[in-house]
């Protein structure tokens, strides 16, 4: 397909929340140098989850996006979807850029009949079944990250280059900075240690006693660095408990920051610690490097934070891949095998530390459950 740059009107389709966005990142980018003098417009869906904040609150006044549709996930409301063909009408795209996750064939035709109903004659990243699979290193063992395949879907417009750093800018604002720095108070004075344990997924979640018994580890061993604790709102208790042994500097800004916001206070950060979660996203994008306590329920590797300055603390169990929110059979065993130790030991690969060695054994012989302790693949 000629893509023709002087599209005055470009409808992008993508549907998630935060890390879904943010994986999106160098893929908005192309499209803007692309489409430069285009209005762009995000069809995407609205919050369906108090801690998964919108398309909308990721991006914000980047200008990699100038306005928004809303979407209604999973909808098969006919008056709605009716609504929603009505307003791309009105809008009338010149071209629009499919950026959807992995779905069955079957749904991709359904989407492309639906917005040629809707009165859209080009699309572009229409997935072949090539696009909607990751492609594996057989080297590693893992498959290409997210953003990858996102990129390959697109590219008749171009190398999204997801290796640049410019790619992943979230273009962030003085203003925002600012906010960011207001927001951290006296803590802003020391070197920062960011956490975000809080997850929306069972599966997913390390679980608070173990953050809490790290965070008090790191206490010791990085008494010069302030702690910053970060989440939605909903997740402030998780975090007070988790830091309750930080007798530092900390503060716990939970909800009290947007997305973009916590993004520049990450941007501060030497470390960010969490889950496989959003946050963790916003962090690579600012360029943190992150140590993650990773569940084995995705495939592996595609949601791998981008860059290679993190540490990934992943333990492929026999169950890996099961792609479960809520794992009661298993409890979780590919998270629970993850002990404190590891998790402290990937931080000192980040900060350094010349005692590691020793720190880590006392640290395993006092902390860590043995009936925890799993080999890492």
């Amino acid at each position: 397909m000629q893509i023709d740059s002087t599209a005055r009107k470009v409808l992008i389709y993508r549907l998630g929340s935060l890390g879904d966005t943010v994986v999106a990142l160098p893929c908005y980018h192309l499209i803007a140098r692309v489409f430069p003098n285009a209005e762009r417009r995000l069809l995407t869906n609205f919050p369906v989850h108090a801690k998964a904040p919108a398309s909308a609150a990721v991006l914000g006044q980047s200008g990699l996006v100038h306005d928004y549709m809303r979407y209604t996930v999973g909808t098969r409301n006919a008056l709605e979807l009716l609504r929603l063909a009505w307003e791309i009408r009105r809008f009338r795209p010149d071209v629009l850029v499919y950026l959807m996750p992995v779905r069955p064939l079957k749904n991709v035709r359904r989407d492309k009949l639906f917005f040629r109903l809707s009165g859209v004659r080009r699309i572009v990243g229409l997935p072949a079944a090539e696009e909607l699979k990751h492609h594996l290193d057989s080297a590693s063992g893992f498959y290409e990250r997210e953003a990858s395949r996102l990129a390959r879907t697109i590219s008749a417009l171009g190398d999204a280059d997801i290796d640049s750093s410019d790619n992943w800018s979230l273009c962030l604002t003085e203003a925002e900075r600012q906010t960011a720095i207001a927001s951290l108070g006296a803590v802003a004075r020391h070197p920062l240690i960011v956490c975000g344990p809080g997850t929306k997924m069972q599966a997913k979640d390390w679980g608070q006693d173990n953050w809490r018994a790290l965070i008090a580890y790191l206490r010791t061993e990085y008494p010069e660095h302030g702690l910053v604790m970060v989440g939605a709102k909903e997740e402030a208790g998780t975090c007070d408990f988790a830091a309750q042994d930080w007798t530092g500097p900390k503060v716990n800004l939970c909800g009290r920051l947007s997305p973009r916001e916590t993004a520049a206070v990450m941007e501060q950060a030497r470390v960010f610690l969490g889950p496989d979660s959003g946050p963790m996203h916003l962090a690579a994008s600012v360029g943190t490097p992150c140590v993650i306590a990773f569940s084995a329920a995705g495939i592996p590797g595609v949601w791998f934070p981008a860059g290679q300055q993190h540490q990934i603390v992943y333990h492929r169990t026999s169950c890996h891949g099961c792609r479960l929110e809520t794992c009661i059979v298993e409890r979780r065993r590919c998270l629970t095998s993850i002990t404190v130790a590891e998790m402290a030991s990937a931080v000192a690969r980040i900060l350094g530390k010349p005692d590691e060695e020793r720190a880590l054994d006392v640290l395993e012989s006092n902390w860590v459950d043995p009936a925890h302790k799993g080999e890492s693949l």
